[in-house]
């Protein structure tokens, strides 16, 4: 998987907690919306800066709350009430604790994936590496394959159903796998 797919599932998986922390930062969804797409702009663009090892939350949590203030020193002059600084230090100690919980790194996310692609039957590895990895359309991926359109639908639906379970199997075993205490 490329740097471009992983980050859009870094994204996904992240929006939400960003999100909750820029709207309870500046009250306002449409700039607190800007602000999210923002902080994962300054993401994308710094990615290399990003050490692996570590947990990818905090960081874009730390770019956004970096975007908000910002954002509310510019505008420190309207009479807008903004959420108390003790109040966002909170919030990010709750999203601390979520990161603490197994298999937030990068690089466990990545091994608990390859895992579950071991697992997978040959059709369904070859049918995810097509539609992700290309980027083929179910369509197409029939056509070169030989199968029906539903067929590669169904081997689709159930290599990401199986990958999913075998990933949250993996990340609930990485302390027994890494030799630490659950």
């Amino acid at each position: 998987m490329d740097s471009k797919n992983l980050f859009e599932v870094l994204v996904r998986e992240h929006i939400g907690p960003v999100r909750a922390l820029l709207l309870s930062a500046v009250r306002n969804a449409a700039i607190a919306e800007d602000l999210v797409q923002e902080a994962f702009l300054v993401a994308w663009a710094n990615l290399e800066r990003y050490d692996r090892t570590m947990p990818f939350g905090p960081w874009v949590r730390g770019i956004a709350s970096r975007l908000a203030w910002n954002h509310r020193r510019k505008q420190s002059r309207s009479k807008v009430a903004y959420v108390e600084s003790k109040d966002l230090q909170a919030l990010e100690q709750q999203f601390d604790r979520l990161d603490q919980a197994t298999g937030d790194t990068f690089e466990q996310k990545v091994d608990a994936l390859r895992f579950g692609l071991t697992r997978l039957t040959e059709l369904q590895r070859q049918v995810i590496d097509l539609h992700y990895e290309q980027e083929m359309p179910c369509a197409q991926i029939a056509t070169r394959m030989g199968l029906g359109l539903e067929a590669v639908k169904k081997h689709l639906q159930r290599g990401r159903a199986a990958l999913l379970r075998d990933m949250e199997m993996r990340m609930s075993e990485f302390p027994q796998l890494m030799g630490e205490e659950a």
